[in-house]
């Protein structure tokens, strides 16, 4: 199958040497830059450009790879001279109507996190499918089933969702990496301490729900733990390694996660242990970020 880059980052440098590596013949690559489309070109054996009416116009495929927001002005230039030709893009969060009147369109989604120093195993990846009519979408699925075992047919609301859950999952995890190196960079402990933590964490979800592997002191209510936590944020947070903002964000993960791990338990809210904990003390409930009180959903 005749194949089309139009995007060189980290998802498009990845499914494309997945494809190449699988048999694919990639023609061409697309990139805003030329250094960018000659590096990928150079892995899977294609020919660079940064125009795109220099593509050709008659491939099997073009797999539009770019900024979400870039979306509708690469696909109203690409797509002009190409009438009978299918076109996919690799969104998880862009609806499959952003082709508009084109007549063969659809998506091929890999939900996996990326980079271009680290190609990933694409047979373990899950590759979501849509499509506009039956030929476009056995298109789909014969790309997406030459690099994966794991293809599956998705709507685009159903895609959005699961962009959502991915985003949680993934994007927010890794920044909660990125906070807890700064915290140990603050008293110069390397960040490989954590990793075994972070790696059992991850298997645990193999073989348990992340509801029954949840652990920690906002699971038992453990006020003296969370308190001792927020007076570090709070000396701390006028340092180079913290931001003001992250006792709100302790406090407001405190509060989702005994929520959502426990919902069916009588107990006490973290605010109301944390006011318990402070009564006959010299400390107020202000001098600590609870959500309830200090940010209140404005309507």
């Amino acid at each position: 199958m005749r194949i089309v880059f139009v995007g060189a980052g980290r998802l498009a440098t990845n499914l494309a040497h997945a494809l190449h590596e699988s048999g694919q013949d990639i023609e061409a690559v697309f990139s805003r830059t030329m250094s960018s489309a000659k590096e990928l070109a150079t892995r899977v054996e294609a020919t660079a450009t940064d125009n795109l009416d220099d593509l050709p116009r008659d491939a099997d495929a073009y797999i539009i790879a770019v900024k979400d927001d870039a979306l509708p002005s690469v696909i109203l230039q690409l797509t002009q001279g190409r009438s009978e030709c299918k076109f996919f893009h690799t969104a998880g969060s862009v609806p499959m109507s952003v082709f508009g009147e084109v007549a063969h369109h659809g998506v091929i989604y890999p939900m996996q996190t990326f980079s271009k120093e680290r190609m990933v195993d694409f047979s373990r990846v899950p590759l979501f499918i849509e499509a506009n009519d039956n030929e476009t979408l056995d298109q789909a699925r014969r790309i997406a089933e030459s690099v994966s075992q794991k293809v599956y047919e998705l709507t685009s609301e159903q895609r959005r969702q699961l962009h959502l859950a991915a985003v949680f999952a993934c994007n927010f995890s890794n920044h909660c990496y990125a906070l807890a190196e700064n915290i140990l960079a603050n008293e110069g402990i390397p960040f490989d301490v954590m990793l075994p933590l972070v790696d059992e964490t991850a298997a645990k979800v193999h073989t348990m729900t992340p509801r029954e592997a949840q652990t920690g002191p906002a699971l038992r209510g453990d006020a003296a733990v969370i308190l001792h936590h927020l007076e570090i944020l709070d000396k701390a947070q006028n340092g180079e390694f913290f931001s003001s903002d992250l006792e709100f964000a302790y406090m407001s993960l405190a509060q989702i996660l005994q929520t959502v791990a426990r919902p069916d338990e009588t107990r006490h809210s973290i605010a109301e242990i944390l006011g318990q904990a402070l009564e006959g003390s010299d400390e107020t409930e202000q001098n600590y970020p609870i959500p309830s009180r200090r940010h209140r959903r404005r309507h």
